[in-house]
C-alpha cells in the first residue's frame, strides 16, 4: 500500500531546530526523523511513499535526491568523471519509491492530502501518517483491523501519558499527586488506514483540517474505527521530545527500531 505522509508544517514548538529545516529533516540519531517513519513502513512491505511537501520542502527533495552522498562515507574526485564518487560504506539503498509533491506553504492537513488525491486514484486504500511521530506499532496489524471494521478510516487510538503532574485538591489542600500519569482519555497517533472514500471528506482548499470538519464528519457518521494501542509512540514537538528521541537511540533503547540493519 501507498503511504502518505504529511510533512508540510512548520513545527513552531520546534523552532530550534526548524529555523533552519523542515521538522521531517530534524535527526535521531543522525537520520531524519523521516526516514525512521518509512523505515518503520517499509519494514512491513510498504514502500511507495508520497510527502505532502511545503515549508521548505525542497530541503526534503535535495536530501534524497542526495541520499546516498549523505548518509554515507564518501570519496569526491575532482579530476575523473567516471569515478566521481567512491562510496565507501557497504550499506544497500533502500528499495523505496517516492514522489514529492509540493502541497503548498500554507496549506492545512486536510488540504494537503487532497492535492495528492491523483497519486492515489487507482488505490482502494492507503496509509497515511504525520513526519514526526514513531512507534513500535505493527503496520499489518493496523490494516487487517481496518479491513475487519470496514469503515472509511482507521484511526490509532493512543492513551499517552500526561506531562504533567496531576494534583487532587481538596478545601486547598492537595490530598492526591500523580508524577505524569496515563491520561483518562485517547488521542490520535496518526498511523491511519484510509479507504478511497475519504477524498469525499477532503477538500484542496489550503484551509481544510482534516483533524476538523472531516474527521468530525466521518465520526458522526459512524465511519471511523479506532484501532487501540498501548504499545510505544511518541510525537516529537518540542526540543525536548527530540533530545528524549536521540538519548533512546544513543542508549540502544530505541522501541521503534524493528528492523534490522
Amino acid at each position: 500500500m501507498k503511504v502518505v505522509i504529511l510533512c508540510g508544517g512548520v513545527g513552531t514548538r520546534l523552532k530550534e531546530e526548524t529555523e533552519f529545516k523542515p521538522k521531517p529533516l530534524v535527526e535521531v540519531g543522525g537520520m531524519p526523523i523521516l526516514w525512521h517513519i518509512m523505515k518503520i513502513y517499509s519494514h512491513y512491505g510498504h514502500k511507495e511513499f508520497i510527502l505532502c511537501l511545503g515549508y521548505k520542502g525542497n530541503m526534503i527533495k535535495n536530501y534524497f535526491l542526495n541520499f546516498e552522498e549523505l548518509a554515507h562515507d564518501f570519496t569526491l574526485n575532482l579530476r575523473n568523471k567516471e569515478t566521481r564518487v567512491t562510496h565507501h560504506n557497504n550499506h544497500k539503498l533502500e528499495d523505496w519509491t517516492i514522489h514529492f509533491v509540493d502541497t503548498g506553504q500554507a496549506t492545512n492537513t486536510g488540504g494537503r492530502i487532497a492535492r495528492v488525491r491523483h497519486l492515489l486514484s487507482n488505490d482502494k486504500q492507503f496509509l497515511l501518517t504525520y513526519g514526526d511521530g514513531l512507534s513500535d506499532i505493527n503496520i499489518n496489524d493496523v490494516i487487517k483491523y481496518h479491513n475487519e471494521k470496514g469503515k472509511t478510516i482507521t484511526i490509532t487510538a493512543i492513551n499517552p501519558e500526561s506531562p504533567f503532574g496531576i494534583i487532587e485538591v481538596e478545601n486547598g489542600i492537595v490530598n492526591s499527586f500523580k508524577e505524569k500519569p496515563r491520561l483518562s482519555g485517547m488521542i490520535s497517533g496518526g498511523f491511519f488506514v484510509c479507504n478511497s472514500k475519504v477524498f469525499n471528506y477532503v477538500t484542496p482548499d489550503e484551509k481544510c483540517v482534516f483533524e476538523q470538519e472531516p474527521m468530525i464528519t466521518m465520526s458522526n457518521k459512524n465511519e471511523a474505527a479506532a484501532y487501540e494501542y498501548d504499545g510505544f509512540w511518541y510525537a516529537m514537538d518540542t526540543f525536548k521530545h527530540a533530545e528524549f528521541l536521540n538519548k533512546l537511540w544513543a542508549e540502544g533503547k530505541a522501541p521503534w527500531k524493528i528492523w534490522k540493519e
